[in-house]
């Protein structure tokens, strides 16, 4: 046999082939009835049946893309993959939604119905993990040789429910039926060592040699899901790891009775990959989540190795230049450490030769200007759990402080800000400055976000390695996020300007001509329409709420946290309510409010602020004379799939984040793409949405990351309150408890916190001008033709927003690789 993948592999993409493959899997890997008779069917297995079909036709391709050359392989390392549902990509990488609609129709069902028997895949939580999965969709269609690595969750971050107003997380099993588009890999299995303890010893060469001994084991087991790209055949993989007992059973435990015990180590095992990001509230939980990400970065760095050297030997002379480990974000530093101990315990290098190769392969992403959210881990804990990782983390800092006390003879106070362990009562290991330290490249995700890194957070390594810095602001797959979430728009757009752009977005720009054209504006505004129809029924289903598809659609959807400021929000809707209330606002514009997210379930605030705004939204849709002008709702379980019919119907995009807080942001690019105009502070991306749509098609509001900056030692929220009648009449009707009635002050902590002078998130001072700011979108709301006309000029605008250019910008700049020519 060839060892060459022939053309002869790749499976006909005909109607009849796909008909006939179907009703294969349908028939015989389900052992189901064939029938015609829609009651009779089963959707669940018809689902998994097109999966199956899909996912041969993307066999072969993925054989073909492995065996390519490439001059440099690329790693993207993440805790989370926001994948959402895989069937509806490849229907469209495939070009095949035609040809199954058809054969659909013989079952009585279209493609969308059977779509909804897919679970959204638990891998994710917010935009860290969406990102991931845009930038692989983006890796496949550009034809770059990059594998992502991620872990198998058995249960993804929680299904949010609503009782009595309250977040309540109920288990997301999302592979309770299977996973049709993944494949078991047992034969790439790795052993992953924790706890135990370390044995220094000579080696035959007279080396001094590390052995890591009476480890704790598990197992990381591979299953890989494909990443098609689109309009090519090339076809990457995901790797996700599932975690494993070993074969080792405790025997004598056992035959005396203790089951319990027993079983104890397997249960162990498999609670790493159990769950997504568990609570690190407790010990428990801080171990659990440190032990998740030793995991992943072990399994994927033995992987890697361990190809390298069934090739290569044991000469990894030229590893470093051959591979490149994208940490994405703080969460896969461990690579770092993990990557010195396989060179050194297993393969028997030198230091200096080890740290040569693992300081030119590891590149590390940062998506956070919160110092909370950059990871410290109790140097117990490292030590209990990772005794031979700590010990290399600890010469690592040894090293790095002497360079430091080179660069700055004298200046100890630098040397204690710069290290990777944090002195004090209890020790910590800095894990964003551990990935520093490892990393030759260092990269923020949008302009300001990266200036605040080399000015503020990082400053320090700024001044010791400034060529290490860099910025990549993010994008999103416009596959996702326009020809499939709205294809009423996609043909709208390729009638006016031909299909072109659907192969290189920066193409929108000529749409530009089409806000002047009053029958296209015409058009515009009703697919915007029709898109929110949609929205508005499934809004009623999910919730029971009414909205009107013809009043302007706000909205606001992402994780709920502070610094998101969705209080801000829910701030303006009280405000619009006790304005309708005194007759101030019986001729303003319906608005329908709409918010969504998931609080992480140890943030009580964030979950307080969830039950403030149901509470609102219960009072204000139940209440006669506001709700003919105002509608709120909270839309439970926000996920991938419900973004994708969000997106095409919103119509202002809330990106009002606490200037100098946010990252990047990737919703507010998605709903640019989709023609909504955005309110926003000068925060994260907003900056660069501002740059390329222009001040007259975003709504600006609020203080810069500087004037945050530079209020934050005399900030006196009481002063702004007692000048602002407003936002006095908010935080009354807040604490007289009309939104509480049988609770008394059950939302005192919020409207406390907003008046403390440590309010970090400044709802007060922005208060103000975010309100002026809602006014505003009102009275040019009711202009439509205008409206329109800005709306067109956002989708126009945003073909800089693709992953595609950002993912163009990590292979020029980081991985120095090359995008392939398309075939």
């Amino acid at each position: 046999m060839s060892s060459t993948l022939m053309r002869d592999d790749f499976i006909a993409t005909d109607a009849d082939a796909l008909r006939a493959d179907v009703y294969r899997h349908y028939g015989l890997t389900f052992g189901q009835d064939l029938t015609h008779d829609p009651e009779a069917l089963l959707p669940v297995y018809l689902y998994k049946a097109i999966a199956l079909a899909l996912r041969d036709r993307l066999v072969a391709r993925a054989k073909l893309t492995a065996k390519q050359p490439a001059s440099r392989r690329v790693y993207y390392l993440s805790l989370e993959f926001l994948i959402g549902r895989t069937l509806s990509n490849a229907v469209h990488a495939l070009a095949l939604e035609a040809p199954l609609r058809d054969l659909l129709l013989e079952f009585g069902i279209n493609l969308e119905g059977i779509a909804e028997a897919e679970h959204d895949a638990g891998l994710g939580n917010g935009g860290l993990g969406r990102l991931a999965a845009c930038f692989l969709d983006s890796c496949a269609t550009l034809n770059l040789p990059v594998m992502g690595y991620g872990i198998r969750y058995e249960y993804g971050m929680f299904q949010q429910r609503l009782e009595h107003g309250e977040q309540v997380e109920y288990p997301d099993h999302w592979l309770r039926d299977g996973n049709p588009w993944e494949f078991e890999r047992s034969e790439d299995t790795r052993r992953i060592r924790f706890y135990g303890h370390t044995e220094h010893y000579v080696g035959s060469d007279g080396r001094r040699l590390v052995r890591w001994l009476e480890t704790e084991d598990v197992l990381a087991i591979p299953y890989d899901v494909l990443i098609p790209g689109h309009n090519t055949e090339a076809v990457n993989r995901l790797r996700l790891w599932k975690a494993e007992a070993t074969d080792e059973f405790n025997l004598d435990e056992f035959h005396a009775g203790s089951y319990t015990e027993s079983v104890a180590a397997k249960n162990l095992a498999e609670n790493i990959t159990m769950v997504l990001y568990p609570n690190d509230v407790s010990e428990n939980g801080k171990a659990l989540r440190l032990r998740q990400q030793y995991f992943l970065a072990s399994a994927s760095l033995q992987d890697v190795v361990h190809h390298w050297v069934e090739i290569h030997g044991r000469h990894f002379g030229g590893f470093g230049a051959a591979n490149v480990f994208q940490l994405n974000d703080t969460h896969p530093s461990c690579a770092v450490p993990e990557l010195m101990r396989i060179l050194l315990d297993d393969n028997h290098m030198s230091w200096d030769d080890a740290w040569k190769v693992t300081s030119q392969c590891m590149a590390y992403t940062n998506h956070t200007l919160l110092p909370e959210a950059l990871e410290r881990w109790s140097v117990g804990i490292f030590q209990h759990l990772l005794p031979r990782i700590l010990e290399i983390i600890y010469e690592i800092n040894a090293r790095f402080l002497l360079e430091v006390a080179h660069r700055w003879p004298g200046d100890v106070a630098r040397l204690r800000a710069m290290s990777i362990i944090e002195e004090g009562d209890e020790r910590y290991v800095r894990m964003s400055y551990l990935a520093i330290v490892g990393s030759f490249s260092v990269n923020g995700v949008a302009a300001l976000h990266s200036h605040l890194l080399a000015r503020d957070l990082f400053s320090d390594f700024y001044a010791l390695w400034p060529h290490k810095f860099n910025n990549k602001t993010n994008g999103v797959t416009p596959r996702r996020w326009i020809y499939h979430a709205n294809p009423r728009m996609t043909a709208l757009i390729s009638s006016a300007i031909g299909d072109a752009w659907q192969r290189d977005l920066a193409g929108l720009a000529d749409l530009q001509a089409f806000a002047e054209d009053s029958g296209f504006r015409q058009q515009w505004q009703q697919v915007k329409l029709a898109n929110k129809q949609v929205l508005v029924q499934r809004v009623k289903r999910l919730t029971d709420i009414a909205l009107d598809p013809t009043w302007l659609l706000d909205v606001q959807v992402k994780r709920i946290h502070e610094y998101k400021r969705q209080l801000l929000n829910i701030f303006h809707v009280i405000h619009r309510y006790d304005q309708i209330h005194r007759g101030e606002g019986l001729d303003q514009l319906p608005r329908s409010v709409l918010i969504g997210g998931k609080a992480a379930p140890g943030y009580a605030q964030a979950r307080l602020i969830i039950h403030l705004i149901t509470s609102v939204a219960a009072v204000v849709n139940s209440d006669p004379v506001a709700s003919e002008l105002l509608r709120v709702v909270f839309l439970p379980n926000y996920d991938v799939s419900a973004m994708e019919y969000i997106c095409p119907a919103a119509e202002l995009s809330e990106q009002i984040s606490t200037a100098g807080k946010e990252a990047s942001g990737t919703g507010n690019m998605k709903l640019m793409m989709n023609g909504a105009l955005t309110i926003g502070t000068l925060d994260g991306a907003n900056i660069e949405i501002l740059e390329h749509v222009g001040a007259d098609n975003f709504y600006q509001f609020g203080l810069t990351a500087d004037q945050v900056s530079a209020a934050r030692n005399h900030y006196d929220p009481m002063a702004v309150i007692n000048n602002d009648v407003d936002l006095q009449r908010v935080l009354a009707l807040i604490d007289s408890d009309h939104f509480s009635l049988f609770a008394p002050g059950r939302f005192r902590h919020i409207t406390d916190a907003v008046r403390a002078p440590a309010d970090p998130w400044m709802i007060a001072a922005d208060f103000r001008s975010y309100i002026d700011t809602q006014a505003r979108v009102a009275l040019d709301y009711r202009d439509q033709a205008s409206w329109q006309a800005r709306s067109i000029r956002n989708t126009a605008a945003s073909g800089w927003f693709s992953s595609d250019r950002t993912i163009r910008d990590y292979a020029r700049d980081i991985w120095k690789i090359q995008v392939a020519a398309k075939k």
